[in-house]
């Protein structure tokens, strides 16, 4: 079977996506200050925090009721792993092994890679990792 055949809308990317915060501003100076990254001008009710391939965060603020936690992902440089580590750390924000969150302060190897799980302002359950999951 042919790449085209197994995917056939590999064109298709995702641009954005809304992530729901109860403070658009904390919650976004947040993820942009952990992963070393800059937030955008306000554009309508969104704060986005663009990532290097053409993704926009767009941090909404949802204040009528609780933030469902999400899960987001974001691969990084294996030379800036460690720098994103240690910026959790300044700001004294446990990371964890495991997406359960039962490994506090060390980070995993999967894939022969290292990541590590952290929570934002908003309990959304991040994670950094330096090589992406191998699938079947």
């Amino acid at each position: 079977m042919s790449h085209d055949q197994r995917y056939p809308h590999a064109g298709v990317q995702l641009n954005h996506t809304a992530v729901y915060a109860s403070d658009r501003y904390l919650s976004a100076e947040f993820i942009a200050a952990i992963l070393g990254l800059k937030v955008s001008a306000p554009f309508g009710p969104f704060l986005p925090v663009d990532l290097g391939n053409g993704v926009t965060l767009d941090y909404c603020e949802k204040r009528d009721e609780p933030i469902q936690s999400q899960h987001y992902a974001f691969l990084v440089p294996d030379e800036q792993f460690d720098a994103v580590i240690a910026r959790l750390e300044a700001v004294g924000v446990t990371y964890y092994a495991d997406p359960g969150h039962a490994d506090p302060g060390r980070v995993n190897d999967l894939f022969g890679g290292r990541g590590a799980y952290f929570d934002d302002p908003d309990g959304h359950n991040m994670e950094v990792m330096t090589r992406p999951y191998a699938r079947p």
